[in-house]
């Protein structure tokens, strides 16, 4: 069985994970795409994005390059899928990214709300669970073989995973920015009681990248 982690996710001085307000307009929330501006000018994103050979390279774009190595599937919370709320109107709303996301493997959405499972172009399909968090864990391991399962948010998500001490790695990407305001990562948990303890921590051209382990 793989590793449980959280890659790439990307953390403001005031330790918030995203801002307020998420809307169609800010995927993010209100000036949440501030806390991603290390991320955007690498040649990983940018390969993502049609960018080519694009994009710069160095600490910044090593981390966002080994985000993606030995993954075999993905957990997502609902907002991070799209910013419909409550039930599901339709099934028009299909996700952020167009008809080919970046994830190429089965993603577990947890959701209230049960919806068919989408398939997209390259291997990607959003799996629907209702069922908490747990199962999502376990679907999305069995859909994962040997390899790794990836946490990508939103910070409710990944708090929850840590609380139960089952994020086995978690990189962090502390932004140089402050949102005054938004949705906290850590709030409410004791990592050092929980067991977990920073093992690498690597200046970046754009963000200082912290790796946090449990014990």
């Amino acid at each position: 069985m793989g590793k449980l982690r959280v890659n790439a996710f990307a953390v403001s001085l005031d330790g918030f994970g995203a801002g307020p307000e998420q809307s169609l307009n800010d995927p993010l929330g209100k000036n949440g795409t501030d806390l991603m501006q290390w991320f955007f000018p690498t040649a990983t994103f940018q390969r993502m994005h049609g960018g080519g050979d694009q994009g710069t390279t160095g600490v910044d774009d090593d981390f966002a390059k080994s985000s993606f190595d030995n993954l075999g599937a993905w957990i997502l919370g609902r907002n991070m899928f799209g910013p419909v709320r409550g039930p599901w109107p339709d099934e028009n709303w299909r996700g952020w990214w167009g008809e080919n996301p970046p994830y190429h493997v089965p993603v577990f959405v947890l959701t209230h709300h049960a919806r068919e499972p989408l398939v997209m172009e390259g291997g990607t399909t959003f799996h629907f669970v209702t069922g908490g968090a747990d199962e999502a864990l376990r679907r999305a391991r069995e859909a994962a073989g040997a390899r790794d399962v990836r946490v990508g948010g939103g910070p409710a998500t990944i708090r929850q995973y840590l609380e139960a001490r089952l994020i086995d790695e978690m990189h962090m990407a502390v932004s140089p920015t402050m949102l005054g305001r938004g949705e906290p990562v850590f709030a409410g948990l004791d990592l050092r009681a929980l067991g977990y303890k920073v093992v690498r921590h690597v200046p970046g051209e754009g963000a200082l990248h912290i790796v946090v382990a449990r014990a």
